[in-house]
């Protein structure tokens, strides 16, 4: 996508400081932790249709639970899985796969009737898709992660060299079509950046690939911000960029236009973006929302939930909005979203 230093893309620099504060509370409950919960056995959604994204390693994070007692929503994406230096997940590359925070937090989240995604890779850090050398070791490190929290739905976020590679792109089809066959169960995710008009060379290989491969993404879903052309219409751009996805996915998979949205989606940003001048407002959001329900799309999210909230005295972009707001305001739009 961008060659910038967009404050969403800096969020794994920004953990791996963060990560450290942590570190030491992580060491002291990794053993009295108990194991990972269970994904609840009766769920009205599909897992990951409407998930907004979480991270607990920096932007001071708040409490999952708190936020669906005050929002309604049930989902969460929680960001995110990377590479430990070699082929083995760990949340941020800094804390261990279970037995901390993220777990807790999980637990929590299903122990009140909700479940979440993992999302694995992101702007910066260390990448599970690049030190992985081959599908094979790749859908080994995503199904260690699935099998860790009994997931129902992974997201791959696509970003930065990864995305930028034919190899990694070929190497994240393949390790997901061995996941899809392995887990039939679990919804796979694949989000990624766009134009206005829908995804550049990059994005459209990657779906075509994807087809070539046989893998049935349950959503190819863009990520309709920082076009780094000043003040559009964030509401605008978003329908023409998923307009623009499902043509490549439907040319791509040989299906129908209805049938084409129903395996696309998108994750938005609210409030200001990384670009100068690009803001998405809670009725752009809205618009978003009322547009996918539409067309049924399968997959909308936001960065993120720790960005939900105006901001106050010494708070940074990856910590609230930049616009006045509710508290939770763009959680509680997406809260409504049943597909």
């Amino acid at each position: 996508m961008h060659s910038s230093a967009h404050s969403r893309r800096r969020r794994v620099a920004l953990a791996a400081t963060a990560g450290l504060a942590t570190a030491g509370a992580l060491v002291a409950t990794a053993q009295a932790s108990p194991p990972p919960a269970s994904p609840p056995q009766v769920e009205a959604l599909p897992s990951g249709i409407a998930a907004p994204y979480l991270y607990l390693g920096w932007g001071n994070p708040p409490s999952a639970t708190s936020v669906m007692s005050a929002t309604g929503i049930k989902q969460f994406t929680m960001a995110f899985m990377l590479s430990d230096g070699g082929c083995n997940p760990k949340w941020d590359s800094s804390r261990a796969l279970t037995g901390g925070t993220d777990q807790s937090a999980i637990n929590a989240i299903r122990a009140k009737g909700g479940d979440v995604t993992v999302s694995f890779g992101g702007w910066s850090g260390t990448k599970l898709e690049q030190k992985c050398s081959s599908a094979s070791a790749l859908a080994g490190a995503y199904q260690k992660v699935i099998n860790a929290y009994k997931l129902k739905s992974i997201d791959i976020d696509i970003e930065a060299d990864a995305f930028n590679s034919a190899t990694v792109r070929q190497r994240t089809v393949d390790a997901l079509k061995i996941i899809k066959t392995n887990n039939s169960g679990v919804k796979v995710y694949i989000t990624f950046g766009t134009t206005p008009t829908g995804p550049d060379a990059n994005g459209k290989d990657l779906i075509k690939r994807g087809a070539a491969k046989g893998l049935n993404a349950d959503a190819w879903a863009i990520m309709p911000f920082d076009y780094d052309k000043g003040a559009v219409d964030m509401a605008a751009t978003t329908k023409s960029a998923v307009d623009g996805l499902k043509s490549a996915v439907a040319g791509a998979y040989g299906l129908s236009s209805d049938a084409a949205y129903r395996k696309v989606g998108f994750s938005s940003m609210n409030g200001k973006t990384d670009s100068a001048g690009e803001t998405v407002t809670l009725n752009n959001f809205k618009s978003m929302i009322s547009y996918a329900q539409s067309h049924h799309l399968a997959r909308v999210s936001f960065w993120s939930v720790n960005r939900d909230r105006k901001c106050g005295s010494g708070t940074d972009a990856d910590a609230c909005s930049g616009i006045s707001q509710n508290a939770y305001d763009f959680t509680k739009a997406l809260a409504i979203y049943t597909g």
